[in-house]
């Protein structure tokens, strides 16, 4: 355990970050609450943005960088009231973020279903991805931070894949974050309620409640990347329960108590029962026919989240009603 490196009592001012695409200046930080309990090299990464990784840490192996005038280690973590200097840098120019479109940004305003001082959760919609990346130049994330741009703090304390849409939640403070990433790891009561719809190929039958049967990461012979049900893959279980019954297709509600990748549509797959939409894991004839019907996605739906805010003893519950498209596809069924 590294431990906490001397405070001087004579500290200097911390000073506001550049502007610009360099640091022309030491500036001495003040670390505060919200920001204690990450490591020094992963704070000095978020400052130094664009900045190599190998630079950084070379900045700190010379001493550059100091805590409380102190040389110090790259995985100490951070404290509140430590002082870290941050020396002069210049970062690589960046080009200016993509702009969203004003439909996007009311969009997802109108899409927000819980806010407090320190958790935002936004009813994503379908289509858009949570963050950039990978050919994609504008996620969630982007948009909510150019949304606010005087927010200090806004970072995913989750995924959902780009067509699932649903309930998604975004820290607005760094102890948010870490509170809730330790409950989405915690697998007893005090852990996140994750609770999905679907619409699976077939009826479901009623007494299957539970799949659990493991999960392991594979590649084809193509390249792709795919799970698989495998004796050697991690232990994995979802809940179901059957909501509303449909000529040919079920709606179900899943709850996956292990988090694996794909684990909802594999699970379904394993017993027979696909998601409708599914082109990576469902059936090709069912998904050709269901386009005309409006179902023209992957139909899962991160419908619900149960979870304990800090100091608090009572479960918040959040809930994101259906997507538009997925309801309209819902009501031709009825017909």
């Amino acid at each position: 355990m590294t431990s906490r490196p001397h405070s001087s009592k004579s500290r200097a001012a911390p000073k506001p970050p550049a502007s610009s695409g360099a640091i022309s200046q030491v500036q001495w930080l003040e670390i505060d609450a919200d920001q204690a309990g990450q490591r020094l090299d992963n704070f000095l990464m978020a400052r130094l943005k664009g900045l190599p990784k190998a630079r950084v840490y070379n900045m700190v192996r010379k001493g550059e960088v100091r805590v409380n005038k102190g040389r110090i280690k790259p995985d100490y973590r951070l404290q509140a009231g430590d002082v870290v200097r941050v020396p002069p840098a210049r970062l690589p120019e960046r080009a200016p973020p993509a702009k969203p479109s004003d439909q996007l940004t009311r969009q997802l305003q109108d899409a927000i279903v819980f806010e407090n001082d320190g958790l935002l959760i936004v009813n994503k919609p379908p289509g858009l991805a949570v963050h950039g990346g990978s050919g994609v130049s504008l996620g969630l994330i982007e948009v909510l931070r150019q949304m606010r741009p005087e927010a200090r703090f806004l970072e995913l304390v989750h995924r959902l894949d780009r067509d699932t849409s649903g309930c998604i939640m975004v820290a607005k403070k760094r102890s948010m974050l870490r509170h809730l990433q330790a409950a989405f790891r915690n697998k007893d009561a005090s852990g996140i309620r994750k609770h999905y719809q679907a619409l699976v190929i077939g009826d479901w039958p009623a007494r299957k409640t539970q799949v659990k049967a493991p999960l392991k990461r594979m590649e084809t012979a193509a390249g792709d990347r795919i799970v698989k049900v495998h004796p050697e893959g991690k232990p994995s279980l979802t809940r179901f329960k059957v909501l509303q019954a449909y000529p040919g297709f079920t709606l179900v509600e899943a709850q996956p108590i292990t988090g694996r990748t794909h684990q909802i549509r594999v699970h379904a797959q394993y017993v027979g029962h696909s998601l409708a939409g599914d082109e990576k894991y469902g059936d090709d004839a069912v998904n050709r026919a269901l386009k005309s019907q409006g179902v023209k996605r992957l139909f899962l739906h991160a419908a619900a989240l149960g979870f304990y805010l800090p100091g608090e003893e009572q479960l918040t519950w959040v809930e994101a009603p259906l997507a538009e498209d997925l309801a309209a596809a819902l009501a031709k069924f009825l017909r």
